[in-house]
């Protein structure tokens, strides 16, 4: 896949960290499977992925959880 903000990288297979911030609680996941472009850096996470970390995120939210760092474990 080409870059959508570089336009000129094309990504490959690598990982990501992602912070997601939800009504005060910041949740901070490493490792997480993403195209990542080999100019720019811009990482792409999967649909799939995606929805596995809002629920982590609203998880952590429910729980009261105000500041949480995870690494990425597939559901």
């Amino acid at each position: 896949m080409t870059c959508v903000i570089c336009k000129q990288g094309k990504t490959q297979n690598g990982t990501a960290t992602v912070t997601l911030e939800r009504e005060g609680t910041i949740l901070v996941i490493k490792a997480v499977p993403a195209r990542v472009c080999t100019i720019c850096g811009e990482e792409y996470v999967d649909e799939g992925v995606a929805e596995e970390l809002l629920h982590h995120a609203e998880e952590a939210q429910r729980a009261g959880i105000q500041i949480d760092i995870r690494t990425y474990a597939a559901a």
